[in-house]
């Protein structure tokens, strides 16, 4: 029989006050949608679940992918005693409290414990060292939730010990269906009020929730309650739009988000793609990231990447730089953005990295070695009585300014480290060097020709 919309809202303010997401919560790894690879059919989850052997294990995922809801099940299922703990309000001493009931419950009835520990990035080391022995000991089984990559926020120790399962965001198909499972469901979800959603109104909480499948239900459920307000089964975008303020993006500055985006967009920089690195460009300065930190990483970009292939990268990345100081956002947002665009479409060299790199390896490796005399300073009579700046030649002095000489240690001669490549200005770089390296290697020292144009004839080459 069909409900009206005020016997819905009496049902509302009876058992059904609870949120919508926490009565749709899944009781069963069956019911438990869009995570196959972790509990569906040969998954580990399942296998220790059925066959009650339950491991210490790291639940890892952004929010309202159901990692709170994943650790219920675990221990539903299985003939655990079940301690569900904040990261956030306990303590050292509640976890001293947690291992007693632990030894009793394996004293007095031979039970497992399951330890839920949710936002376990946010306890400190002290806190988790206070975990390791027990669970090495096999008192307890943790199960941690996480929304921080445990490798940046977990103890080794600790984390060695436990199994990472990675959670995913919900796709936009799994949040539909979570949609649907709440519009049908008449014990616990909206069916009894036959509330339907148009297809804007739909898109909209999809998109706002952001694979989070809580926020998608708590949308709809305030969505209901609007259209419910107006005396409709019908939820309209409108309604939609109203119910479900604008959700920031998942972002934090100081974990593997920030440097997915960033790694995103550099990426996007290096394969000349300029509308991804827009994408990215806007999904960080959308999202709060510093503005400047984008900006050091395109010049920094303009060196490691474009290099002198084109050398003009690396003003335009730093006049990014002072426009975003002196106009600020969003004004200076785009110089940002005309900057990245200019660097994905520059032609591309990472030569001098290499080449630079290459150096410092030879460094470390050769240490020390001594300057060639020739190429010495020599400011006193006694530093130029030992040699110092001798047979030197002034390279003005020489046609094209290029003298056959060696200006690396004896042990380094004839090594090279730069070899531009024949991308942009780099080719006429690689045309000039692969000339002046044929005259070097074929020694042709005696051949240089002497410039006229400084007026000095057939004098000696300056020393100095």
């Amino acid at each position: 029989m069909n409900m009206d919309l005020f016997e819905y809202q009496a049902e509302k303010n009876s058992e059904s006050t609870k949120p919508l997401a926490e009565r749709m919560r899944p009781g069963s790894l069956n019911d438990f949608a869009g995570q196959d690879h972790a509990v569906g059919e040969g998954s580990l989850i399942r296998h220790a679940v059925e066959n009650d052997r339950i491991f210490s294990m790291i639940l890892w995922g952004p929010p309202g992918c159901g990692k709170t809801t994943l650790a219920g099940i675990i221990t539903a299922e299985t003939r655990s005693h079940f301690v569900h703990f904040s990261a956030v309000l306990s303590g050292v001493k509640d976890i001293r409290a947690v291992i007693e009931t632990a030894k009793h419950q394996r004293r007095i009835g031979g039970k497992q414990t399951v330890l839920f520990v949710d936002e376990i990035h946010r306890f400190n080391k002290s806190q988790q060292d206070a975990f390791l022995h027990h669970v090495e000991s096999g008192l307890i089984t943790l199960i941690g939730a996480t929304t921080e990559n445990p490798s940046f926020e977990v103890i080794a120790p600790l984390l060695s010990r436990c199994r990472v399962i990675t959670l995913q965001a919900l796709s936009k198909a799994g949040l539909s269906a979570v949609i649907d499972r709440a519009l049908s469901d008449s014990v616990h979800g909206l069916g009894r009020a036959e509330f339907s959603l148009t297809p804007e109104a739909r898109a909209h909480l999809i998109r706002s929730a952001d694979g989070d499948g809580r926020a998608v239900l708590n949308g709809l459920e305030a969505a209901a309650g609007m259209a419910g307000s107006r005396g409709s089964r019908t939820i309209e975008a409108a309604d939609a739009e109203q119910a479900v303020q604008r959700k920031s993006l998942r972002y934090d500055k100081a974990g593997e988000e920030h440097y997915n985006l960033i790694s995103a967009f550099h990426k996007s920089l290096r394969g000349s793609d300029p509308d991804a690195a827009l994408y990215w460009l806007a999904r960080m300065l959308e999202a709060g990231e510093d503005p400047l930190y984008v900006a050091r990483r395109m010049v920094r970009f303009a060196s490691e990447d474009v290099g002198n292939a084109d050398p003009y990268a690396l003003r335009t990345a730093l006049d990014a730089v002072e426009s975003y100081r002196f106009l600020g956002s969003p004004e200076g947002d785009l110089a940002l953005a005309q900057a990245a665009v200019y660097l994905a479409t520059a032609p591309k060299s990472n030569r001098v990295e290499t080449a630079f790199i290459q150096a410092r390896e030879t460094v470390r490796r050769t240490g020390a070695l001594p300057t060639p005399l020739h190429i010495r300073n020599a400011p006193t009579r006694l530093m130029k009585e030992l040699g110092y700046g001798k047979a030197y030649r002034y390279a003005h002095d020489y046609k094209e300014g290029y003298v056959d000489q060696e200006y690396l240690p004896a042990e380094l001669e004839g090594t090279l480290f730069y070899h531009p490549t024949d991308r942009g200005y780099e080719n006429t770089v690689q045309k000039r060097l692969n000339r002046w390296r044929h005259l070097k290697k074929q020694g042709k020292r005696g051949s240089a020709i002497r410039s006229t144009a400084l007026g000095k004839g057939d004098a000696e080459p300056r020393t100095g």
